[in-house]
């Protein structure tokens, strides 16, 4: 699979990996099945939370990874409300256990909460020195919210992990430009849509058609059509997985662009989505 560098990092990983939030909503074998036939796939970046379901996403994810951890790019997030030095260290430890290893390749700040963001740093900072994490981001944070972390720990930064999908292009306005201008990572969570869902389009079955794949393949390749974004779509099912990983071996043209560009505007600004 593709790989690029992540960010500021020393590293690259595949433009394409897998998202677990409801994942514990699934059957928990499958579950299971289909973050391991993903990982085989070449999809080795895997992204949780300690909220996603109240740790019950890691537990899953922890039973898959087992024996694999080497091969991966493993990412958690901490909860604005555990966001403080001491909680945020027993946050991470606490993620770590679900997960059963001894550290992240990525921890970042789910979204910006009332707590102070140079202590939030500290903290992250102080993880990585203890070998915790290696490296930190945030996700939810819009251009000016980037600002002020560039000021406290000018690049430090790894990623800013953000909403994207065809219906909502918001990042385009000023996230992904601020991203690329300091080397930031881009990673877009629900890239299937929220809400609603996975959008139905003519133009979009057309060029899924004409290129010999599916809507979802196009999608993801749409949106990571810029060398700074990554993609985490969510799976439980194998045959699933297959389909995200296949997206890998889509190229779009001119023409497939432009219609994409056409069947999905790109909306005027207001303010970065959360889902």
């Amino acid at each position: 699979m593709r790989t690029r560098r992540f960010g500021p990092l020393d590293v690259e990983i595949p433009v394409l990996g897998l998202g677990t939030w409801n994942l514990e909503q699934d059957d928990r074998a499958q579950a299971i099945a289909t973050l391991r036939r993903g990982i085989e796939l070449g999809m080795v970046h895997i992204d949780t939370a300690e909220m996603y379901g109240d740790g019950q996403a890691e537990e899953i994810v922890g039973a898959a990874i087992a024996g694999w951890r080497e091969r991966l790019f493993l990412v958690s997030k901490v909860l604005p409300q555990h966001a403080r030095a001491a909680a945020c260290k027993r946050a991470c430890e606490a993620s770590l256990r679900r997960l059963g290893t001894d550290h992240l390749d990525l921890y970042l700040l789910h979204w910006r909460g009332a707590v102070p963001l140079a202590e939030t740093i500290g903290a992250f900072e102080a993880l990585a020195a203890e070998g915790k994490i290696r490296a930190w981001g945030v996700s939810n944070f819009d251009d000016a919210d980037l600002d002020e972390v560039w000021r406290i720990a000018p690049g430090k930064v790894a990623c800013n992990q953000v909403l994207y999908h065809l219906l909502d292009r918001t990042i385009e306005h000023r996230v992904i430009p601020w991203c690329e201008q300091h080397r930031v990572a881009v990673v877009a969570y629900s890239p299937f849509g929220s809400g609603d869902g996975f959008p139905q389009s003519a133009a979009l079955d057309a060029v899924a058609a004409r290129l010999g794949a599916t809507p979802r393949q196009v999608a993801l390749a749409y949106l990571t059509r810029r060398p700074s974004v990554f993609a985490i779509p969510k799976t439980g099912r194998v045959a699933h997985a297959e389909e995200i990983a296949g997206a890998d071996r889509v190229t779009l043209d001119a023409a497939a662009l432009a219609a994409l560009d056409a069947a999905f505007p790109l909306a005027p600004w207001r303010g970065l989505p959360m889902i």
